[in-house]
Order: C-alpha cells, then structure tokens, then sequence
C-alpha cells in the first residue's frame, strides 16, 4: 500500500531538521514508542547494532554540554531530549538470538575492521530510522555531529564498548531559527540506471 501525499510529507518532503525548539515535553512513553517503532527497520544480518541514550535530566545535558563543539550547545541545552546514537562494537554477541539460522556470530569474531565497518553502516541506518519514526510520531529532529567522542564515550558508555555514532536532539521544533530550505540534487546529478 502506497503512502499517500501527505504521509510523504511528513516523512520527507515537509520534514525539516530544527535547531530551536517549542517549550513542550517529550514523555517517556513517546521514546519508548519510537523505539518500538524505528527497531523494525532492517540491518544487514539484522544486527541490530545501535544503542541509544535518550538525554532528558538536567544532570545528563550538563554532561553532555561538556562534550559538545560551541555550535552545538544551545541546540541541545534547549531540546527537550537528545538522543545519543551509538553503535556496540560488540554487537555480534547477539545475533545467536537476532539471526539464529546460522553462525553468523563467527563472521565477526577477531574481525575488527568488519566489527567497526558493520556497526557503523547499520547504526547509522538506524539512526535515520530513529528519525523518521520520530516524525511520524508528530516529533521533530536536529541531527548533528560536532561532539568530542572520547568525552562521550566516557560520559555515557564507560564500559568502553559503545562508540558514540552521531547525535540528534528530538522535540516539537520552533521555526525562530529555521534556515531556508536547503536545495537537493536532481536524480541526474545523484544516480544513474545502468
């Protein structure tokens, strides 16, 4: 079943990325809906490799304030959740129970530019995943880079086997700061059929 216009819209050609947002609250019950909502989307292997931080206290974004490049701070001080993407270079210790049908755990094992190389492709798929959930869930998202990721890491995955992916403060957006639209390639300058 297609999609019509308007989902479309909302998913794609209306959604925009914030950096100011309304004073309104994201519940805790709204992040575990858009988790239960982005987790169906596949990764290779269904591997599963992201975790996220959801950052909503006050403690937690002054934490997260130290980690972050000037540019970033008001963004994410103002917002009422960000969202830390990270990706488990451990990942492959799950799939006996993600991708039970074969040994797909032994493809990994000792593997670590194939660990790293996976982890970062599918938590990034993830993370877009993240983000269009958030927005058919009426949410709005500022993903970013722009963060040291030592102090990331060590901040909120001190166990070390969590590497920081990107980041993406998440709420009801305020068009006060919202740039014009930026423009997109045409379909000559970006693809081809072969």
């Amino acid at each position: 079943m297609k999609l019509n216009d308007n989902a479309l819209d909302i998913l794609f050609r209306s959604a925009r990325s914030f950096n100011a947002w309304q004073d309104k609250p994201v519940s805790d019950e709204q992040l575990i809906a858009l988790y239960n909502l982005m987790k169906w989307g596949p990764t290779s292997a269904n591997s599963c490799p992201a975790r996220i931080v959801f950052i909503t206290s006050d403690e937690a974004k002054q934490k997260l304030k130290d980690c972050l490049d000037e540019g970033n701070i008001e963004k994410s001080m103002t917002a009422p959740v960000v969202a830390i993407i990270g990706m488990d270079i451990e990942f492959y210790e799950q799939l006996p129970k993600l991708f039970p049908h074969t040994d797909a755990k032994s493809w990994f094992v000792g593997k670590d530019d194939k660990i790293h190389e996976t982890a970062f492709r599918n938590s990034s798929l993830q993370g877009a995943y993240l983000m269009l959930a958030a927005r058919s869930l009426d949410l709005d998202c500022g993903p970013m880079s722009g963060f040291d990721n030592a102090r990331l890491e060590a901040a909120f995955f001190p166990e070390g086997k969590v590497k920081a992916n990107f980041i993406c403060a998440i709420g009801y957006g305020s068009e006060d700061k919202l740039y014009p639209r930026g423009p997109r390639l045409e379909f000559d300058e970006a693809c081809q059929i072969v």
